[in-house]
């Protein structure tokens, strides 16, 4: 890693000026002799000053890959304190610590190195998508940690002496959620979006019919930048979105804006691939020239019984089925995986009617709020909240956790249903149970060791519980309804 920071322009807030070098800058360990010099400082400090073990303090962390040291020197090369971030459990989850905190007597109280040291080491996890991020401090450095926004976990004991567990406030899904949909709430208010039952659903019901309508636009930055996956995605997210309604489809109308002809025609390329292999016919719609770049479509189907996102109750079990195929999109790393466009029709029919096979009691597919941000849909609008269990999420060998969870992931379906009840076969999706309704708002992450975090606080948009579902139009089809335990 380059020079993470240079601490008189980003975490004094004041940029230095030209010419002048830093009095001190935190950098990452590069090689061997860094590792030596920051080994040299934890034993001044902790075993011949503090006392706190016996010849060394190395551990486990020290023999981790992955653990990352951050470094102060001074101008000319002199170290003047370090900090180590690692790992916590052997399956990188997202779950961190930061230890062995140390400054030179020479850089004690007066230079800020350790303050600097603790946030690099903030910004360091944030950046790197840790999602839990903890240090057991001594209670002399509590205040200092407190100061800067760690929250108190609890009481430690290392080697001895009493510690106390501080937790940073990682806030990535909440700042997710609050972005993409936050604002539905005020924006909404009086239009109650599909209909009592199915506020704030992924499709609505057609008042006197079976009817199930959906609509979606494509982020115009997309359309413009890649044309063929917009036109996809176009397809897709409406698919998801009559799946998770339990919908069967009919067909698609589109609304495509391109500045000439030329890139409609991608556009429309994109569209042709994906309603041949989602068998979702495109029935009309408009097309505009010389305009910015944007596509919206629409998608009719039919159920005679809508699956809402709002009927769960506590105690039901959250259930995940994702197809972890594929990979990051070209050109989206981190942000959106395709596991769709390498997929025969008859596996994408599969995936899409996952829902309608079941039954559950809520479903909902997974947006651009993310896996954490979706759930927080769901249980608003079921009026309660979420225990979602890290480790048990299904995820792709080749994405990390920060990334997954807060990805479009192609299709990712959540379920919730009473516990034992299983989940219909989804062909090439991964089906697992990870999580359960509870009573209050928001969602939490559980850990490996049984701790919670906050994944989002309350109420993502604002909308609130969505209500009684109306009866449905007819009976409930028999169909392929049989639930398969996962």
């Amino acid at each position: 890693m380059d020079r993470l920071m240079d601490l008189g322009g980003v975490l004094l807030g004041t940029p230095a000026p030209a010419g002048l070098r830093p009095a001190w800058t935190i950098d990452a360990a590069a090689d061997r002799r860094d590792l030596a010099d920051y080994q040299r400082l934890r034993r001044e400090v902790f075993v011949a000053e503090q006392e706190l073990f016996a010849g060394s303090d190395r551990d486990d962390a020290d023999d981790d890959e992955r653990t990352v040291v951050l470094l102060a020197r001074d101008a000319d090369g002199a170290l003047l304190g370090g900090v180590r971030l690692h790992c916590v459990t052997e399956a990188d989850l997202g779950w961190w610590q930061g230890s062995r905190l140390a400054v030179t007597r020479a850089a004690r109280g007066r230079t800020g190195i350790g303050t600097a040291l603790v946030r690099a080491a903030c910004a360091y996890a944030e950046q790197a998508g840790v999602l839990r991020f903890e240090a057991t401090v001594q209670a002399g450095a509590e205040p200092m940690f407190t100061r800067l926004g760690w929250r108190p976990a609890g009481p430690r004991t290392v080697a001895g002496v009493p510690h106390r567990l501080m937790r940073w406030p990682l806030e990535r899904f909440a700042r997710q959620a609050a972005a993409a949909k936050a604002p539905l709430g005020p924006l909404l208010a009086g239009l109650s979006p599909g209909g009592a039952g199915y506020v704030g659903d992924d499709g609505a019901p057609v008042p006197g019919s079976d009817l199930i309508a959906a609509c979606d636009a494509i982020v115009p930055s997309l359309v413009e930048r890649d044309p063929e996956w917009a036109g996809w995605c176009g397809v897709l997210v409406n698919a998801n979105d009559l799946a998770a309604m339990g919908a069967e489809p009919v067909g698609l109308l589109d609304a495509v804006g391109a500045r000439d002809a030329s890139f409609a025609a991608r556009v429309l390329s994109g569209l042709r691939a994906a309603a041949s292999a989602y068998r979702l016919p495109i029935l009309g719609g408009h097309t505009q020239f010389g305009v910015p770049a944007a596509l919206s479509v629409t998608a009719l189907g039919r159920a005679t019984r809508p699956v809402p996102s709002g009927g769960g109750r506590p105690g039901q079990t959250v259930t995940l089925t994702a197809d972890l195929g594929g990979d990051w999109r070209r050109g989206h790393t981190g942000r959106q995986w395709d596991s769709t466009t390498a997929r025969r029709a008859d596996e994408l029919a599969r995936l899409t009617s996952v829902v309608a096979r079941t039954a559950p009691a809520a479903a909902k597919d997974v947006s651009m709020a993310g896996l954490v941000g979706t759930l927080g849909m769901l249980t608003e609008a079921s009026g309660c909240a979420a225990v979602l269990d890290v480790a048990a999420i299904p995820r792709p060998p080749g994405a990390g956790v920060a990334d997954w969870l807060s990805c479009f992931p192609g299709f990712a379906m959540f379920t919730v249903d009473e516990p034992g009840r299983g989940v219909a076969d989804a062909g090439p999706a991964t089906t697992a149970a990870c999580g359960a309704l509870v009573a209050g708002d928001g969602v939490a992450l559980r850990w490996p060791d049984g701790e919670l975090t906050v994944g989002v606080p309350g109420a993502v948009t604002g909308l609130g519980p969505a209500g009684e579902v109306r009866p449905p139009v007819g009976a409930w089809p028999a169909g392929d309804i049989r639930p398969a335990a996962t």
